[in-house]
């Protein structure tokens, strides 16, 4: 807003509650017009009565070598900016409420442009970790997990790159794989600088491993790849990284992804849909699932120019859309396409959300505003699939990335495939502050399918006293179900009509035979 008569080139605008008060604000990084280097400024809109006032917002008196990463450092569920600033070249934090900087940690590398850093829990204790990409050298790129151990930060294992990918994108977390409610590590890439030859890996839940998921570019004899990320110093133009937007297309419990492909031998460049199906060759065996591209989703690509794709429940009904941003005449024109999913099966899900839970029954003003969504919960869930077995499940995290488009939904939705079971468990855990031993998690039992459950975790650290308030999404087998009943309603009552036809006839032919017969008694 306050950049209308500028020409700042504006590069995120994430929302949150940066000061507590249960009323979603924005923050939002730029390019300052008059700034020599590629450093980001960040101003804070402040939201107040469910709106923003244009006027009511804070200037950040720092600038970030690369977008920020939003997160809940201190565990107080007040979302908290982390990155590297002009001040100083290990990363900092800025925790929100007060909006006092301080040293976040202290690392070996630099920070990779672009990161695709990640809060997110990666040893499997209900704890959000924090994920760090760094970057020693021009091409020696590094994964760092920094384990939340009692609310501080450490670092447990690193991990390399593929060692034939040359050019990285923007790694992603979903429990791709096995379903046992761990998050999986994609990365997508390309061997050469041109992406003539893509490739995505993934690395599972607690190895070092990469097992290549998706090889296969070609169509029909046309060769397609990821679009290279160009990095610039003063940029005229935002260049999106190669990302891949995770999302569960086909409710069927195996997160599918959304990415953008050009056509290496021209200049089409469009978005396709990467559907999570099991291995069938050797090289994924490893993995047990890969991905395959969906080449004739029609309405997809009919879309030119695709520049990020990603989902959305439009909606509102537990089905994952799609939304994709094309180049319109010009650079500087885009235009937004949205998608229905015409998903036809009748599979079931359940759509979470964790608020703050900043207040409960105390809340000023005699209102409860229970809070805003918040990086850092991490949810899995346990349920009997349609076969009978038991399936671990989960989602990865919500909120885990904030930077350079990284679009994930302020919910979680669960896909459960046909099996019209109850979730079993359904487990919430969230960040907790430096210095507490005790996990913060809890846990739900028989939850109905086709429902949305949003999660008050207050007070913070007594989970037994957490609340959960459940809407119920009827699905079509409700509908058919329903109208299944009223026809054998309708038809046992047709046959109950004709028998009380018949009889009443049988009785008045009793009654005419009786009216004519003799009787002897009178004589």
């Amino acid at each position: 807003i306050c950049f209308r008569n500028h020409s700042a080139l504006i590069t995120s605008v994430v929302p949150g509650d940066y000061d507590g008060d249960s009323q979603m604000d924005v923050l939002l990084t730029y390019h300052p017009q008059n700034h020599a280097s590629g450093d980001l400024g960040a101003v804070i809109f402040w939201g107040q009565n469910q709106t923003l006032d244009p006027k009511n917002m804070t200037i950040l008196n720092r600038t970030f070598q690369d977008q920020p990463l939003i997160m809940d450092f201190n565990g107080d569920l007040i979302p908290d900016v982390f990155g590297v600033t002009n001040e100083s070249n290990q990363p900092q934090i800025l925790l929100g409420g007060n909006l006092s900087w301080h040293p976040a940690v202290t690392t070996k590398n630099k920070m990779r442009i672009p990161h695709s850093h990640a809060f997110i829990d990666l040893t499997e204790d209900f704890t959000a970790d924090l994920f760090l990409t760094t970057q020693s050298g021009s091409n020696n790129f590094q994964f760092e997990i920094w384990q939340n151990l009692d609310g501080n930060f450490s670092v447990s294992s690193t991990l390399e790159k593929p060692q034939n990918m040359v050019v990285v994108g923007q790694s992603a977390f979903a429990d791709f794989a096995d379903g046992d409610g761990h998050a999986d590590h994609l990365l997508p890439g390309c061997e050469d600088e041109n992406c003539q030859k893509s490739t995505v890996y993934l690395a599972k839940s607690g190895t070092k491993q990469w097992v290549p998921v998706l090889q296969n570019f070609s169509n029909k004899g046309t060769l397609w790849g990821f679009v290279p990320f160009v990095h610039k110093q003063r940029p005229t133009e935002i260049s999106i990284p190669l990302t891949l937007h995770i999302g569960d297309y086909n409710m069927d419990g195996y997160p599918d992804a959304l990415a953008i492909l050009r056509n290496t031998s021209g200049s089409n460049q469009q978005a396709f849909l990467l559907e999570n199906v099991p291995c069938n060759n050797a090289s994924c065996e490893g993995a047990h699932r890969m991905f395959k591209v969906y080449w004739d989703l029609s309405n997809l690509n009919q879309i030119r120019d695709a520049v990020v794709a990603t989902f959305f429940d439009i909606y509102e009904d537990g089905i994952l859309d799609i939304v994709v941003l094309s180049k319109g005449y010009t650079k500087t024109d885009f235009a937004i396409h949205t998608l229905k999913n015409n998903f036809e099966a009748d599979a079931y899900f359940v759509k979470v959300i964790v608020l703050s839970g900043l207040c409960s029954n105390d809340c000023p003003r005699k209102i409860t505003p229970f809070g805003v969504n918040q990086p850092g919960p991490y949810i899995m869930y346990t349920t009997v699939d349609a076969n009978g077995y038991l399936k671990n499940g989960s989602v990865a995290g919500q909120l885990s990335q904030s930077a350079h488009l990284a679009l994930q939904l302020p919910y979680n939705v669960l896909g459960l495939g046909r099996s019209a079971n109850f979730l079993d468990h359904l487990y919430v855990g969230i960040p907790r502050p430096s210095g507490e031993k005790t996990i913060r998690k809890q846990e739900w039992t028989a939850i109905i399918p086709n429902s949305q459950l949003i999660v008050i975790p207050y007070p913070h650290n007594v989970p037994r006293s957490w609340s959960a308030k459940l809407y119920l999404t009827p699905s079509n087998i409700v509908l058919l179900t329903a109208v299944a009943l009223i026809g054998v309603c309708v038809f046992i009552l047709a046959i109950i009509g004709i028998l009380h036809w018949q009889e009443k006839k049988a009785d008045d032919r009793e009654k005419r035979q009786e009216a004519h017969r003799f009787h002897f008694d009178a004589m």
